[in-house]
C-alpha cells in the first residue's frame, strides 16, 4: 500500500498566520509562505475583490470583476474547461465554464480563490512562474479600472521578482509585438532585457510594475517612454498586444 503524501512536503504552505495585506481588507489568514508574491497578490486580489460590486468594470476587455474573477478559478480549477484560454475554438467551452462559476456569485468566487487549490499550480516552483505575473496583473486590473489610482510602491525584493519573470517572458508575452523590443528598468538604469529579439529595437523603459502592465498590453500605466526608429514606435505604440 503507498503511503499518503505529506502535504507539508509537496505543498509547503500548509501552516497559517496572520498577515496584513495590500488592500481594503487589513488582515486574513494565509499561509506561512504568504511571503511570495503570488500568495500575497491573490490575497490582496481578493480584499479588494470583495469590497466591489460584481459589475464593477476591469481593464480586462469587457470582463466585469465577476468574470474576472470567474476566469481565474476555471484557470486554476478546471483544466478541462480553461482549454479555450490557449485554444480560440475552444472559447465556448471556456465561457460557458465561466458563466457558471460567476452564478455562484461574488462571496464564493472570492472564498474559492482565497484558498489555492492542491493542483500542480500550488507547487512553489509552478506557482512562481505561473501565478505570479497573472494575479499581480489581475489584481491591477481592478484596482486601475477604479478613478483615481495610482501606482503602488512595492518593496524592492518584490520588483526584482517581477523583473526576473517578466525578463524570462519575452519569447510568450512578446511574440504578438510588430517590432523588436527591448524593456529597461528606470530605477537601475542600464539594467534590461530583450523582449522581442530583432535589429533597431524599441526601447521601453518604465518602473518595473508599470513594464509589467504594459508587456501584458494594459494601456493604463504611468511614466513609460520608447526610444527607437521614430516608425517602430509609432507602430509599437498603435498595436494591440493584449494578454
Amino acid at each position: 500500500m503507498t503511503q499518503p503524501l505529506r502535504r507539508g512536503r509537496l505543498f509547503p504552505h500548509s501552516d497559517t498566520r496572520r498577515i496584513v495585506c495590500p488592500g481594503p481588507a487589513s488582515v486574513t489568514q494565509v499561509t506561512a509562505s504568504s511571503a511570495s508574491l503570488a500568495r500575497r497578490e491573490r490575497q490582496a486580489l481578493c480584499d479588494l475583490a470583495q469590497t466591489l460590486d460584481p459589475a464593477a468594470p476591469t481593464l480586462c476587455g469587457d470582463w466585469d470583476l465577476s468574470a474576472l474573477l470567474a476566469h481565474l478559478v476555471v484557470r486554476e480549477r478546471r483544466p478541462l474547461s480553461a482549454a479555450g484560454i490557449m485554444i480560440p475554438r475552444l472559447a465556448g467551452i471556456t465561457e460557458r465554464a465561466m458563466a457558471r462559476e460567476s452564478a455562484k456569485g461574488l462571496p464564493a468566487l472570492v472564498a474559492t480563490l482565497r484558498k489555492p487549490p492542491l493542483t500542480p499550480y500550488s507547487l512553489p516552483v509552478v506557482e512562481r512562474f505561473t501565478q505570479t505575473l497573472e494575479y499581480f496583473v489581475h489584481h491591477e486590473d481592478i484596482r486601475r479600472a477604479r478613478p483615481g489610482w495610482e501606482p503602488r510602491q512595492l518593496p524592492p525584493a518584490d520588483v526584482d521578482e517581477l523583473w526576473d519573470l517578466l525578463s524570462r517572458s519575452g519569447s510568450f508575452l512578446g511574440r504578438g509585438l510588430p517590432v523588436p523590443v527591448r524593456l529597461a528598468r528606470a530605477d537601475r538604469p542600464g539594467t534590461s532585457a530583450a523582449f522581442r529579439k530583432g535589429a533597431d529595437p524599441v526601447v521601453v523603459t518604465g518602473p518595473v510594475g508599470e513594464l509589467v502592465m504594459w508587456a501584458f498590453g494594459r494601456a493604463a500605466v504611468r511614466d513609460v517612454t520608447f526610444d527607437g526608429p521614430p516608425d517602430a514606435v509609432a507602430e509599437l505604440k498603435a498595436s494591440d498586444h493584449r494578454v
